[in-house]
């Protein structure tokens, strides 16, 4: 996952418990979860980056209104980052931890 922001990494999170969000549905969760605002533009373009890339895919809900939803490769991505993560939390040491 180095080839991603930390906001792209933060938006995969996200969606992965999300299931299938509208755009504005996404950005809702995010804001509350960072608790603060989101430029729309900000979002959408770093949502069609993830979709080129292949980690989360977008539909249409209606004729206005998309979908997004993580794909496999995205699922896969995240698992091991959060290997990754575990691995250098587990590592620290017990002195540390005080």
């Amino acid at each position: 996952m180095a080839d991603l922001t930390g906001f792209q990494r933060d938006l995969l999170f996200v969606l992965s418990g999300m299931g299938t969000p509208s755009g504005s549905e996404l950005m809702s969760e995010v804001e509350q979860s960072q608790d603060r605002p989101v430029l729309h533009g900000r979002l959408y373009s770093n949502l069609d980056e993830l979709v080129e890339a292949g980690y989360i895919e977008k539909g249409e809900l209606d004729g206005r209104t998309n979908y997004y939803a993580l794909t496999d490769e995205g699922y896969e991505k995240l698992r091991a980052r959060h290997e990754w993560e575990q691995e250098h939390l587990e590592a620290r040491p017990a002195a540390d931890a005080e």
